[in-house]
């Protein structure tokens, strides 16, 4: 069974793009624009194999959107990635302490992009 992982971000093109590599791989994917529309899909889905979220972006940020999740008893330990531009260190932090497994820091090429998800998907 494809393994089903959820893409968050406010940029259609980056959604699309994350979406296209991971299903050529044979990933099944769901996308939300933002972490609101995020929580909705957690509400309706009952369980992913991983997460991957922006961190900026209107409605609900990344980091509040992984607070929400992980009080979510189906939710507390699926892997999510963070996925963004922004390479300090206080986000990061920020980012852990929220519950996000590990990072992706934008750009980033679809070798790399498997690579982390094969990582803490399978």
């Amino acid at each position: 069974m494809a393994k089903k992982i959820l893409v968050i971000d406010d940029s259609a093109a980056i959604r699309q793009s994350i979406s296209f590599i991971l299903q050529q791989e044979g990933y099944e994917t769901i996308e939300a624009q933002d972490g609101q529309e995020g929580l909705g899909v957690l509400a309706g889905v009952g369980a992913l194999d991983l997460i991957i979220t922006d961190v900026n972006m209107p409605n609900l940020d990344g980091i509040g959107f992984i607070r929400k999740a992980r009080e979510l008893p189906a939710f507390k330990f699926t892997p999510i990635l963070v996925l963004t531009t922004e390479s300090q260190g206080t986000k990061m932090n920020e980012g852990k302490e929220a519950g996000a497994t590990g990072w992706i820091v934008k750009p980033f090429n679809a070798e790399k992009l498997l690579a982390i998800v094969k990582k803490v998907a399978e």
